[in-house]
């Protein structure tokens, strides 16, 4: 029931009263239209009976796209105002569309709503949770219902440009395409032998040959698949408002794992922190999927319980694969993780998602020196993967992960200069 029938009814009451105490029969004149219209109201009142059915127009999109959410209600009994509210997580915006909307529903009649969406921050959502209430003619009845219709909606994290992957100092024993260090069938150009029994013609280099008065052979490097076990650091984060040192870790997990899997690698997935998760190394688009899946459930998991790389079983991490380990480098735990990992042989690779920019700006003295100190801590962490062997890049707000990448690149390049 609405205030407005229970005025109706509180007037009429009143000016019966009046009538009975002043003993006015005229005032009973009064105090009818309020009857009637309560009396009306009682007779023509209904319960409605209604439904609602929820579709998306896709149950997977990127960060920054939009989504199309279609509501269908269905009325067996109709209601002549029906007030109707999508709810949606905050990170889903309405880009076109009315929320709340007010629709008439006659008996037995299927309306249609139709919402677009713009998902600005990746995660696993279920949408279709909708809120109705209605009004009878006089608006004297009001009921209120709750339909919980929700659908699945994934929004994954947006790929990053980059130009050129790592290659991995070591290269597994199938097809791919990396040139690997050991010689076999490919087409990249390793050396010259003289041809012996069993060679194929198609490799005789005749020029060569020529010179030399005898059949010389191309030999090529082999064309091999590659492990890559992307490693996230779920220990700590930096956060700022909406923006945190999570987002573009998944950014550049879900960029790399698709890149990877495109060159026919063997891409595997780790999140080691609070809470431990991974995805053994295999192939195939099927696997992007499943990474992307296990990325959307990761978070930050605050845990004082100390975890090293032995927890993180042994066919996670297979011999002479390429680790790429995405941290702030906040946590000493990571740290110590990493060293551990580059002491047991790994190919290791630190891509660090600088934090500093989600730190307020100092203020005073006390704030300065308070900068200055987490800056050279963070150079001395550096310094000891460094001596350690293991390359370091930083991705910040004032570089690219494609630069990032390739500050790798040249690192590895000088070390192979210097051992040289």
């Amino acid at each position: 029931m609405t205030p407005k029938l229970g005025a109706y009814a509180g007037l009429a009451a009143l000016a019966l009263l009046a009538a009975l105490a002043t003993r006015r029969p005229e005032l009973v004149v009064v105090a009818a239209p309020f009857a009637l219209a309560a009396a009306i109201g009682l007779l023509l009142a209904r319960r409605p009976s209604l439904d609602a059915e929820v579709e998306l127009s896709a149950e997977r999109k990127l960060e920054g796209n939009e989504v199309d959410v279609r509501v269908a209600l269905v009325a067996a009994v109709g209601a002549e105002r029906v007030e109707v509210l999508l709810q949606l997580p905050r990170q889903l915006f309405m880009q076109d569309g009315k929320n709340p909307v007010q629709v008439r529903l006659a008996d037995g009649e299927r309306r249609e709503l139709t919402y677009r969406l713009r998902c600005e921050r990746w995660g696993a959502y279920r949408v279709g949770r909708v809120y109705v209430r209605t009004h009878d003619w006089f608006g004297l009845f009001r009921r209120e219902l709750v339909l919980d219709r929700r659908v699945p909606l994934k929004v994954y994290p947006s790929e990053e440009s980059v130009r050129n992957l790592l290659r991995p100092l070591e290269t597994q024993v199938f097809a791919g395409n990396h040139v690997a260090r050991q010689k076999g069938e490919g087409i990249e150009f390793a050396d010259l032998r003289p041809f012996v029994p069993g060679d194929r013609i198609r490799h005789v280099n005749w020029r060569a040959s020529a010179r030399r008065g005898e059949l010389w052979i191309n030999e090529h490097h082999a064309e091999r698949n590659a492990d890559v076990v992307i490693l996230l650091d779920s220990f700590a984060e930096a956060r700022r408002g909406e923006r945190s040192t999570l987002d573009p870790a998944l950014r550049a997990a879900g960029t790399l794992a698709a890149r990877y899997l495109r060159e026919k690698d063997r891409v595997g997935f780790v999140t080691f922190g609070g809470i431990l998760n991974w995805l053994l190394p295999t192939t195939g688009a099927v696997q992007l999927y499943r990474i992307v899946d296990a990325m959307l459930d990761t978070q930050i998991v605050l845990s004082y319980a100390w975890r090293d790389i032995s927890t993180v079983p042994r066919r996670t991490l297979p011999p002479q694969a390429l680790v790429l380990a995405l941290t702030p480098l906040i946590d000493d735990r990571s740290e110590a993780a990493l060293l551990d990992l580059r002491g047991r042989g790994f190919d290791l690779v630190v891509i660090e998602i600088s934090p500093l920019s989600l730190l307020p700006e100092p203020s005073g003295e006390a704030g300065e020196l308070a900068d200055r100190l987490l800056r050279l801590h963070r150079e001395a962490v550096r310094g000891r993967f460094e001596r350690a062997g293991i390359p370091v890049a930083v991705w910040g707000d004032e570089t690219s992960l494609a630069a990032a990448l390739e500050e790798v690149s040249a690192y590895r390049r000088r070390a192979r200069a210097a051992s040289a």
